[in-house]
């Protein structure tokens, strides 16, 4: 399994970034799983009042529901006290997974090339300084400076050429 993180400032396009790469990605065959932070401190994917809801309330730790088309495993966590491969490793069927925010996991990690979502000059100097190792810069903002030597391809209006940037990095 192939790890890439995708990150970014807030509304800097992160989420139509990974949908669109997500699109290309699969249309080319590629099996893809998404990991995302949601960082408001009381956000449950849970509905309130429904059964699944009132099983972790009287205590369950682990809550699976199943449909005729999707199986959810809602479990209760400690965020701070899960580490990134606990994450990875319910993805393990999948060829690349693409991580959207956590960017204090993934900031400086070597072993995840981030696509860097930018909006501005400064948003690009920042993240030469946090990031390592910068894959790609993509979002509204064109990386004209070719002194960089870090490719630039706008995951928002031309995912192709992001997804060719992608698959260049996968192990064969």
């Amino acid at each position: 399994m192939e790890v890439i993180a995708v990150v970014g400032s807030k509304k800097s396009g992160k989420t139509t970034t990974i949908e669109n790469l997500v699109r290309e990605l699969t249309k080319r065959g590629h099996d893809i799983a998404v990991i995302k932070h949601i960082s408001k401190p009381d956000f449950t994917i849970d509905t309130v009042g429904k059964d699944t809801w009132k099983f972790a309330k009287a205590g369950a730790k682990t809550v699976i529901s199943v449909a005729a088309t999707e199986i959810a495993k809602i479990e209760k966590i400690q965020f701070d006290k899960i580490p990134l491969e606990k994450l990875l490793e319910r993805c393990e069927k999948c060829e690349l997974v693409i991580i959207e925010g956590l960017k204090k996991l993934v900031g400086t990690r070597n072993s995840i090339p981030k696509i860097v979502v930018v909006k501005s000059n400064q948003e690009v100097k920042n993240a030469i300084e946090l990031f390592r190792p910068i894959l790609a810069f993509s979002g509204s903002y064109a990386t004209n400076n070719s002194n960089l030597k870090i490719p630039y391809a706008n995951g928002l209006t031309n995912p192709q050429k992001l997804a060719d940037i992608v698959e260049s990095s996968l192990k064969k």
